[in-house]
């Protein structure tokens, strides 16, 4: 997150931990291996001895490399879960940041200066900073508040949406009584995406505060959450990075609410599990998390990739990369699941998932360099790239076994039996043996792995007396049964577009970096455009089964279906309707929509934050509107550059002839920076012909007022 950040803390070391858990963390990692390899070893020896030639083939060779790879990935879930789950039922992890001090303890701990930050770049600006403005409202209920700053850092290029910002940002002051204690700054230079956003903030005012608390666009974070964050980090001074684990909340759409209910069931178990693994080696997620500020910026300077392709150039994927290097400078990085309160939001559509995971994968691929090539970067931290990398990688290696599987089936169907195949060296012909009854215990076995943790994730509701938070028992078992079939239609969508994401990143191909959406469905065009060459690949693979072997085609279907119907598919989950029946009818029910906290019920406030003028855009009324006009030129530069004037002195005059239609983005960007163009454009609206484009304007904002 922090891009060359050049401080004069670069003595900066961690005090000594006052808990040794690194002993604890070795045996509990090693145990995780030896489980993983062992399960891997039984199932590929079953998987051997189920193969028509028992691994002496070339194809099946890779079958039995591609199948131990993606079966340990599965296994190191599945007992992450366990692991999650013997944690759960037992109270907890006594080696966690939570568990070493009790409420009293905590309570009596002073505060120190914390940054609350916000980096945006083309968000729905009202219900952004609603959520932000929930948050400042929280952290006052605590009667914390003078212990905490807050900034928004906009990246925003188009003219009407940061402007909008501006004038959102001081509403909310005025509001808020927030002057001194709620900023807003906006770069205008976009370099390195987030990253590079908050290295700027950090560059002019990271001294200013002693933690900072990094929040997306989406985040919400409870006031007494945060107070207890700042309370762990001050009593736990060889701590860098504090992560909590958010819940996924406000999904309207089905996607979102299957999102949204799976996280909030199935989560708990895995994210235990995993900070028992990782204990103070954890990974940090980008947000939702409070950073020691000083270490960061001492240790946390990202340089570009020395490397070729897409391993040069800037780190795209910052998050893990950041707490490697706070892991290399000695300081402990953990999660904690037990921060209750922490919540963001899930994509409202498959497509828009997708969009995202192309850039993620890119950045995750990224990762490789590093995990090899690091110096000093901790174990723990390589297999957290590796467990990134996976992420992604997964799915190609997914499509390589399916493609084996097929050469093999009809290797067998077309050819005649082969005694002596090409890569067999035996003495005595190889007669092709079947075992079904292996084959079926192998698959069972490896759906267990996939599906149980799902019901231990029940189990774990259960023994917690939750189950009416989630509309109850029967309703909780229905949902879950909702939630694996949806899945089970979505992997091999998945795998097909990751696939593709992760042969583009190898070849470097460039992105576009664009704001999420956050509330838009998917159109049955977009649908079909995206999902065409699956659609067709889960055609002419089934037919191509069909004609091959009966048995192979009904092996094929729970990977061609998927394909076949991937555009109704995101067409039905990105819509509102199916999502609300099912709230309706209780299912896929969270807690927070039955008795949702008072931090959510705030981001529900629909009063908006300096509404902007009917029939008029942002930069319009920024001209038009006396007073917007005013506090816009607050914000703005005066720029006595002879030429630069010149310059800015023709945008205006055409500006004012032909209207903001006739100027680019960047020249109408260049303008509302301008203090004088924007007093120069005022004027000159106001004194312009009624028949003239800005006449026209005035009348509507005539009209409104």
């Amino acid at each position: 997150m922090v891009d060359a950040v050049v401080t004069a803390h670069e003595d900066i070391v961690p005090p000594p931990g006052k808990v040794r858990w690194r002993g604890v963390a070795f045996f509990r990692r090693t145990l995780l291996i030896l489980l993983v390899l062992g399960q891997t070893s039984v199932a590929c020896y079953y998987l051997l001895w189920v193969l028509p030639y028992h691994g002496s083939t070339w194809v099946e060779k890779g079958l039995v490399v591609l199948f131990a790879i993606l079966y340990a990935w599965i296994a190191v879930g599945f007992w992450t879960a366990v692991i999650g789950l013997i944690l759960r039922l037992g109270g907890g992890d006594r080696y966690s940041l939570l568990k070493r001090h009790n409420d009293e303890e905590l309570a009596a701990t002073t505060l120190a200066p914390t940054a609350v930050v916000m980096p945006i770049y083309h968000e729905p600006v009202q219900r952004t900073l609603r959520g932000l403005r929930a948050v400042y409202r929280d952290i006052e209920r605590t009667g914390q508040l003078e212990h905490f700053e807050f900034y928004i850092l906009s990246d925003s290029r188009d003219p009407n949406v940061w402007l909008e910002e501006q004038a959102a940002w001081q509403s909310m002051c005025d509001e808020l009584g927030a002057d001194g204690r709620l900023f807003y700054r906006r770069r205008t230079v976009n370099l390195n995406y987030k990253s590079g956003n908050v290295a700027d903030f950090l560059r002019r005012w990271g001294r200013r505060c002693k933690y900072m608390i990094v929040l997306d666009a989406d985040s919400l974070l409870s006031g007494r959450t945060l107070v207890k964050m700042v309370q762990l980090m001050q009593r736990e001074p060889g701590t860098g990075i504090l992560q909590t684990n958010p819940n996924v909340i406000n999904g309207r759409s089905l996607f979102a609410r299957l999102q949204q209910f799976a996280n909030r069931v199935y989560s708990p178990l895995f994210s235990t599990g995993l900070a028992a693994i990782q204990m103070g080696d954890a990974a940090f997620w980008g947000h939702n998390a409070i950073i020691r500020v000083d270490a960061f910026m001492a240790h946390c300077g990202l340089r570009k990739l020395p490397g070729f392709g897409l391993f040069s150039g800037p780190i795209m994927s910052h998050d893990f990369v950041e707490a490697a290097y706070m892991g290399r400078a000695g300081y402990e990085v953990w999660l904690e699941p037990g921060l209750g309160e922490s919540y963001e939001e899930s994509p409202p559509s498959l497509a828009d998932e997708l969009t995202r995971d192309e850039r993620w994968s890119k950045g995750n691929l990224q990762h490789l360099w590093i995990m090899l090539f690091g110096r000093g970067i901790r174990f723990a931290h390589r297999l957290a790239f590796f467990n990134g990398i996976m992420a992604y990688v997964a799915s190609p290696l997914w499509l390589a076994f399916l493609v084996l599987t097929t050469v093999e089936a009809a290797q067998m169907a077309l050819a005649p039996i082969n005694y002596f195949p090409e890569g067999y060296h035996g003495l005595f012909p190889l007669w092709p043996e079947w075992r079904p009854i292996w084959a079926v215990t192998l698959a069972l076995s490896t759906l267990a792995l996939l599906f149980l943790p799902k019901f231990m994730a029940i189990l774990d509701v259960v023994v917690k007396r939750q189950t009416a938070a989630f509309g109850g028992f029967l309703r909780l078992i229905a949902s879950v049964f909702v939630e694996i079939g949806i899945s089970v239609l979505l992997a091999p969508i998945r795998m097909l577009a990751h696939s593709r994401y992760v042969l583009g990143a190898l070849f470097n191909l460039s992105l576009h970096w664009g704001g999420q959406n956050r509330t838009e469905a998917t159109s049955w065009r977009q649908a079909f455009m995206t999902q065409l060459p699956g659609t067709i690949a889960g055609l002419a693979w089934s037919a191509f089964a069909w004609n091959l072997d009966i048995m192979f085609f009904f092996w094929s279907l729970p990977v061609a279906i998927p394909l076949v119907l991937a555009a109704p598919t995101s067409v039905l989950l990105s819509r509102n309707r199916p999502g609300d029946a099912l709230r309706r009818r209780k299912l896929l029910l969270i807690p927070e929509e039955l008795r949702p906290p008072v931090l959510l019920n705030d981001t529900t406030d629909e009063h908006q934050l300096l509404p902007p003028i009917k029939g008029l855009t942002r930069f319009e009324e920024a001209v038009l509107a006396p007073r917007v006009n005013h506090m816009h030129q607050s914000f703005a530069r005066t720029h006595r550059g002879q030429l630069r004037r010149e310059t800015l002195g023709k945008l205006v005059r055409r500006c004012l002839k032909d209207g903001p239609a006739a100027l680019t983005r960047s020249e109408l960007s260049h303008l509302c920076r301008d203090r004088d163009s924007l007093l120069d454009l005022h004027k000159g609206a106001w004194r312009s012909n009624p028949d003239s484009f800005w006449g026209r304007r005035l009348a509507v904002l005539a009209d409104e007022s």
